[in-house]
């Protein structure tokens, strides 16, 4: 059997030799090794300026208070951004958004405010979030978010469902530390394209994306809070958990899991 010398293979304008390969190289094994010389070449930067390019500039945030981000996230569960904005605002227009205000409100009309919110205990979460920034913090966090990255994290995290992504989500849209947290849509994203490893567990797998990508992460907080808010759509629109739409994808070229299927 002829060993294959020399074999040309062209994958999405990227084209690379696979010199003296072994005999009996099977197609499967081909691509494989094309997504793997992908990989190499795959850029964190250019990636999030094709989504920029397809998606447009990321409307601004809705806060950059640390306590409102929290009950952002606390107001509802699995819904859309258009019915969150709509329950926080309405959060904001009859109760207040201070740990105060959520203290002296009544439960009743708590409930009545995130009522929309999904079937989750929204309202006691609201008032035990309250009550830790309350003892704990004297109800301002931004003096948490002058303590030293570590010890921000550790404080942050006190507040339920609060974890390591959450809290670095914190310190990255208040602009305190250029982080590049990932929610579980730009997670997902940036595993299928090729950076890092899913692992045994979410920590594990973010961390691994995270290491992936830190020579490419800069150290401005703008640029970052955008990258986070594109990773995010195009993971909720295009690149879903289930019947991802790869072939609508604007940086199918460079995606391992695209290319690997």
């Amino acid at each position: 059997m002829k060993r294959a010398t020399d074999l040309r293979f062209k994958i999405s304008d990227l084209r690379f030799e696979i010199e003296t390969a072994e005999p009996g190289l099977t197609a499967g094994r081909l691509k494989l090794e094309a997504s793997r010389v992908d990989t190499a070449k795959r850029s964190f930067k250019k990636i999030v300026q094709k989504l920029r390019s397809y998606y447009g500039t990321p409307a601004p945030l809705k806060t950059n208070d640390p306590f409102e981000l929290i009950l952002w996230e606390k107001v509802a569960y699995l819904v859309d951004d258009v019915k969150r904005e709509r329950i926080f605002d309405e959060l904001r227009e009859k109760v207040g958004l201070r740990p105060s205000d959520i203290l002296n409100a009544s439960m009743d009309q708590l409930d009545q405010v995130t009522k929309l919110g999904g079937p989750h205990r929204h309202s006691s979460q609201l008032k035990e979030c309250a009550l830790i920034a309350f003892n704990e913090f004297g109800g301002d966090l931004n003096a948490v978010l002058k303590l030293p990255v570590a010890k921000s994290m550790r404080a942050l995290r006190q507040f339920p469902g609060i974890g390591e992504p959450g809290a670095e989500k914190i310190l990255l849209f208040t602009g305190t530390q250029p982080i590049m947290a990932l929610d579980s849509n730009g997670l997902r994203v940036l595993l299928r394209l090729g950076f890092g490893e899913e692992k045994k567990n979410y920590t594990a797998s973010y961390r691994s994306v995270r290491e992936a990508i830190a020579d490419e992460v800069s150290d401005d907080c703008d640029s970052l809070i955008e990258a986070h808010q594109l990773l995010r759509q195009h993971g909720k629109t295009i690149c879903k958990t289930n019947k991802p739409r790869c072939n609508d994808c604007p940086v199918n070229q460079v995606c391992l899991f695209f290319l690997n299927r």
